[in-house]
């Protein structure tokens, strides 16, 4: 299992995914779309955060499976 969140990025122009923290990536996808759904199906297997970054590599949007706490406002 995956110790690090699930991170969705474009480089050398495709998309990919990895594990934060390791070496390796998943891809390359030819549209973000596909690539932020397998990185979103890895983070739900792994309950892990799914961290999807915009072309220009800020985070555009980040997603949680797991491990939430249950007393937090909001």
């Amino acid at each position: 299992m995956p110790s690090g969140d699930i991170e969705t990025f474009h480089q050398d122009g495709a998309w990919h995914n990895r594990v934060e923290g390791e070496k390796g990536t998943t891809g390359p996808f030819p549209t973000k779309a596909e690539a932020v759904e397998a990185g979103r199906d890895q983070a739900r297997r792994a309950h892990r955060e799914h961290i999807i970054r915009n072309e220009n590599g800020q985070i555009g949007e980040r997603n949680s499976y797991g491990n939430d706490p249950r007393n937090v406002k909001g």
